[in-house]
């Protein structure tokens, strides 16, 4: 490869290559018509970065990176519109090294060569280092992410990866110890208001248009972005469309040009995991409120309602037990309920279980007897049943004493009979432990009545 076919025409070594597009001016759209407010809107330095100052303020991770000169690999991981990538752009920016864009959806390992190897070249002729970005990193299966391995290791090239998912789940775990993941916030409603502002009143934005939005119209549109500031100027661009120039944006106006919000949930992902924890531990905690409000955003979401029927089965048998028995009937039933209904009616009948559940009184101790019943049955899985309960079906076995001295219990005089149920090796172990609220407190009043009268005198007795 020769320096022509590195270099633009008139290039010289030390200068930008054909492609950087750190060196580029904002994108237009075919026929010089504007580009997308959002992308005339991208900050061109960390001053005008807005949010995120967990790692850009002073003495913090990102920013001690810049304040050394000295940009290394990283995961970016944050939700839609927390500016992943622009935050990547200006880290080369600052550090003067090339920046080359990647995506693991449209372009594959191939594409990943070609771009080492300039870097490679580059590095050779000019001295400069590369990053290659790589958006939607956890598109690429685990084969394609070790493509990377032993350019990152061999510093050919600084990888910047950015992903809306969880990286533990999503990057190999070589690639994490080579590149430590950063998390991006949602922005908040002050940081979307300030961007707002500034893409009214700025030339690259909409100044030439002579707009003014209500305060409320703001409000409105920050807080239906859910921290996505690139949603959010998608909706300020398209009410300044209805507005007109000189024109005025009203709430009435953002709602128009908000159309329908769809709810951020990824039914695989991991918002699908923390919306489910959000719901079970609601539910765990006797809180309804909250316990609704998450149920309807998995429903609103598009989750599957038979999926969150099982998961209350679940809460039900895990968190409520025997402190109200109703509980698992009332999960069944929403689940057969559904499945027969279908929705929108039979989403009632999810809602009405998660009431019943968040309300019942909680107990986890049948959960905890299941285990440590388990844990005892693989530690004596032999331990023999006793001779006076087991099953005489045959002559022979009533000669060798299966079932002799059984006694039962309903013919006793207080309908309890003095034996025992349990191996000898275990004999006076206890699993379950009833707790003091809701049914189980009768059960546990049951349980003392029972151990007094086996423990107490039988008519001549000694």
């Amino acid at each position: 490869m020769t320096e022509l076919d590195l270099f633009g025409d008139g290039a010289k070594p030390g200068e930008a290559l054909r492609g950087d597009p750190e060196r580029a001016e904002p994108a237009s759209g075919d026929g010089g018509d504007p580009a997308p407010l959002a992308a005339r809107m991208r900050p061109s330095s960390l001053d005008e970065f807005r949010g995120q100052e967990h790692l850009l303020g002073a003495g913090r991770a990102v920013r001690a990176m810049l304040d050394s000169g000295r940009v290394s690999s990283m995961i970016l991981w944050g939700p839609p519109g927390s500016g992943k990538t622009t935050l990547a752009r200006l880290l080369a920016r600052e550090a003067d090294v090339a920046f080359v864009p990647f995506s693991a959806v449209t372009e594959g390992v191939a594409r990943v060569r070609e771009i080492i190897a300039e870097a490679g070249e580059r590095r050779r002729v000019t001295g400069r280092q590369t990053i290659l970005f790589c958006d939607e990193i956890h598109r690429f299966n685990k084969a394609q992410q070790d493509a990377f391995l032993p350019h990152v290791e061999a510093g050919t090239v600084i990888l910047i990866g950015a992903t809306t998912e969880n990286p533990s789940f999503e990057v190999v775990r070589p690639l994490l110890s080579r590149a430590p993941v950063y998390v991006l916030e949602p922005l908040s409603g002050d940081d979307i208001q300030l961007i707002l502002s500034e893409a009214l009143e700025a030339e690259r934005g909409l100044a030439r248009l002579g707009l003014t939005a209500e305060t409320d119209a703001l409000d409105f549109i920050a807080a239906s972005s859910d921290g996505d500031a690139r949603r959010a100027l998608g909706v300020l661009e398209a009410a300044a469309h209805l507005a007109g120039e000189r024109g005025a944006i009203d709430v009435g106006m953002a709602r128009e040009a908000l159309q329908h919000r769809f709810a951020t949930y990824d039914k695989g992902g991991e918002e699908h995991y923390n919306l489910i924890s959000a719901l079970h531990k609601a539910v765990r905690g006797s809180d309804p409120d909250a316990a609704l409000y998450w149920l309807a955003r998995m429903v609103d979401g598009g989750e599957d309602p038979l999926y969150i029927a099982r998961r209350l089965v679940r809460m039900a048998s895990e968190d409520i037990g025997l402190a109200d028995p109703a509980a698992l009937a009332t999960a069944v039933a929403a689940r057969d309920a559904y499945h027969f209904l279908g929705s929108p009616e039979g989403e009632l009948a999810l809602a009405e279980a998660v009431l019943y559940l968040a309300t019942a009184p909680k107990s986890n101790r049948a959960y905890l007897a299941w285990g440590r019943a388990l844990r005892r049955a693989r530690e004596t899985p032999s331990a023999p049943v006793p001779m006076h309960i087991r099953n005489a079906p045959t002559g022979l076995m009533k000669d060798l004493g299966y079932g002799q001295d059984y006694k039962y219990d309903p013919d006793e005089s207080e309908g309890v009979a003095d034996q025992e149920y349990l191996p000898d090796a275990l004999r006076g172990e206890r699993f379950y432990d009833p707790g003091r609220f809701g049914f189980e407190k009768t059960i546990a009043e049951r349980l003392r009545w029972w151990a007094e009268r086996r423990t107490k005198p039988k008519p001549g007795d000694g």
